[in-house]
């Protein structure tokens, strides 16, 4: 069986990566929860991004069956910063294609909040 490179680009491999974590283990820190939501965009698990999204900034859904065309192309993270006791920010580039279509970038700098874990409040797009 081969080991599969986890999906967020972390050096590790997805079984030591992002899985625990969407299997229920809380992120240690704002990055590690970034990477593994963007892993579960890659996977497609809406309850585990609608699980640690902030309940105050949460969507009710994601709509992600209706994205079925959309491949994830690759994560890099630009900065993670610590922003307070309990804050923190990430700056990353995500890399995806629309069906047939041209790649294209979502550059974000996200909010995070420790409560009780990690919790993903929003971001503001870098055009």
């Amino acid at each position: 069986m081969a080991i599969s490179k986890c999906y967020c680009q972390s050096d590790g491999t997805y079984l030591n990566c992002c899985e625990p974590l969407h299997n229920g283990e809380p992120a240690t820190n704002a990055e590690q929860l970034m990477r593994s939501r963007y892993s579960a965009y890659v996977l497609s698990l809406e309850s585990y991004l609608l699980n640690t999204w902030h309940p105050d900034t949460r969507p009710a859904s994601l709509g992600l069956s209706q994205d079925s065309n959309r491949k994830w192309l690759g994560l890099s993270i630009k900065r993670a910063e610590s922003t307070g006791d309990n804050t923190a920010i990430v700056e990353f580039i995500a890399r995806f294609k629309d069906g047939g279509g041209r790649a294209e970038r979502l550059h974000e700098v996200s909010r995070f909040v420790l409560l009780d874990h990690w919790y993903y409040l929003d971001g503001d797009l870098v055009t």
